[in-house]
């Protein structure tokens, strides 16, 4: 087993550089810091190395033992961590959907790793991102996941396109917005259904919401918005899997 003790060691170099999404996307690997995201990552079967500093193997996985110094290093901000997982990139697609969850330019890494989090608890299939929406692998986004980003598809592509190849196939998509909007109370619930959330200042886009077959209000009483996780916690358990 590898031990390492050097800050200019080219792995651990290699490991830092894993911070930046420019470095992940060229990589196509990403960093999961702590236990509870290693073993849902070992889970996945995506997990390749674990880095640590304490004294113990981890499984069947190449284990490499650190100093504190080096852990620091690689660990960056999360300052009590004494393991971190390096994870290949995950590019999977759903076989099949009934329910999916749309994110257009969310951009908070908590709100998206939240959201991610409670379509995979509320059985949705996939979670589908505008290019703009937060990076996956931002690491407040895969700890805001806890683990749910390894068990359900999360895929970036272009929206509009999207939404009318979910139509062609029979999906109902409804976009969480005020204008012209019916409440959820009365929204019919369908056999293929598709939600929409937007931006956390300007909504979702207006191109977007055009696009999609209705809009769906929360009623409330005494103010106006909620933050989109909540907004989407509220939705997807109306109309969950």
């Amino acid at each position: 087993m590898e031990r390492i003790t050097s800050l200019q060691n080219a792995r651990v170099k290699a490991w830092c550089r894993l911070r930046q999404k420019k470095e992940r996307d060229v990589q196509k690997r990403f960093l999961a810091d702590g236990d509870h995201l290693i073993e849902e990552a070992y889970t996945a079967g995506i997990l390749e190395t674990v880095i640590t500093d304490r004294e113990e193997p981890y499984r069947d996985i190449e284990t490499v033992f650190v100093n504190e110094a080096v852990m620091h290093k690689i660990c960056g901000t999360v300052s009590t961590v004494h393991a971190v997982g390096v994870c290949q990139k995950i590019e999977t697609w759903p076989e099949a959907s009934r329910r999916v969850l749309i994110l257009d330019n969310v951009q908070d890494p908590g709100n998206v790793g939240t959201l991610i989090r409670t379509a995979r608890s509320f059985s949705y299939d996939a979670v589908y991102c505008s290019a703009d929406s937060c990076d996956l692998y931002n690491e407040k986004t895969i700890r805001s996941t806890q683990g749910a980003m390894f068990h359900i598809p999360v895929i970036y592509c272009d929206i509009p396109q999207l939404i009318r190849e979910l139509q062609r196939d029979g999906f109902t998509v409804y976009s969480a917005a005020l204008d012209a909007s019916i409440p959820l109370s009365e929204a019919a619930e369908k056999d293929k259904m598709a939600l929409i959330l937007g931006n956390e200042g300007q909504g979702i886009r207006k191109n977007v919401q055009a696009a999609s077959n209705a809009c769906v209000r929360i009623e409330m009483d005494g103010f106006e918005s909620l933050n989109v996780a909540v907004a989407g916690g509220i939705l997807m358990y109306r109309f969950r899997g």
